[in-house]
């Protein structure tokens, strides 16, 4: 693919999915929070490609991928996934994702652990009977309904601004953007999570796992230690807390989340990592 970011399109049976891609080498599969795009990874991809064939997508139901009808599930999104690698010829990879994109990575990882070498769960979710109680209706911190005079876009941004470090323009500029591409329901994403029911499958994933957490994601943050015991099946659990990260961890700590994502890659294919192992990043 060369060193370029390049962007494409593939058939799937939801439709045409789009992804960007650059870098040449073992795949590197990148999925993103709700309502994200593949634009969340718009500053780790160039980091990641310098010896992997990055390719991230926007999830089906989000960005300039094919709509999704509610209700949206984790299980359709990682279909998507699983997908458009397979219109790609992609036999093996790594799968990443963040906050929603995580859950999505799990389902995958559950369903085809064959076709996995690892996966990184970024900021992931615990998603069990009592998150699904507390979060199935609103949809979340993205809930604002559409008016005639533009007030829901004062109200997505202010339900995010708390959660994103300074300065904020730019990158709530961007979660704008995505959602409010056509077709998109920015708090349908976070539905489609309540509605997963992790806890049945997380002891499905089988293979090398690294939880990367952000030290000041309120969401995430706390869910470290439970993942860590659920992830039975898994032959090693890395953990690497990236303490100034937020809710914005992809983009504002790039350089650390890439330092993360192949010092662990490096350390699986010479030896397995110190099971529950914790690192600290400042």
């Amino acid at each position: 693919m060369g060193t370029d970011l390049r962007f494409a399109y593939a058939d799937t049976s939801f439709g045409q999915v789009h992804y960007a891609e650059q870098g040449d080498g073992p795949v590197l599969f990148l999925l993103h929070q709700t309502p994200r795009s593949w634009d969340e990874f718009r500053e780790l991809i160039p980091l990641l490609a310098v010896d992997h064939r990055v390719i991230a997508m926007d999830m089906v139901g989000f960005g300039a991928s094919a709509p999704l009808l509610a209700p949206q599930t984790i299980e359709a999104f990682a279909r998507g996934a699983w997908e458009l690698l397979d219109s790609l010829g992609v036999d093996r990879l790594v799968v990443l994702g963040h906050h929603t994109g995580a859950a999505v990575a799990m389902e995958m990882a559950a369903v085809h652990s064959d076709r996995l070498d690892a996966v990184v769960l970024s900021s992931c979710p615990w998603v069990d009977e009592n998150y699904r109680t507390g979060h199935s209706g609103s949809g979340g911190v993205d809930r604002a309904q559409r008016t005639e005079d533009g007030a829901h876009l004062q109200t997505l941004w202010e339900l995010r601004r708390p959660y994103y470090p300074e300065p904020a323009a730019g990158l709530l500029d961007r979660f704008i953007h995505d959602a409010l591409a056509p077709g998109v329901d920015p708090a349908e994403g976070h539905r489609a999570c309540a509605r997963y029911r992790m806890e049945d499958r997380i002891g499905s994933v089988a293979v090398p796992v690294l939880l990367i957490c952000a030290g000041k994601d309120p969401f995430s943050m706390p869910n470290a230690p439970t993942l860590c015991s659920r992830l039975a099946a898994a032959p090693s659990v890395d953990c690497v807390v990236i303490e100034e990260g937020t809710v914005a961890l992809i983009e504002r700590e790039a350089v650390a989340v890439a330092s993360a994502v192949r010092g662990f890659l490096a350390s699986i294919q010479v030896g397995a990592p110190n099971v529950n192992s914790v690192e600290r990043v400042h």
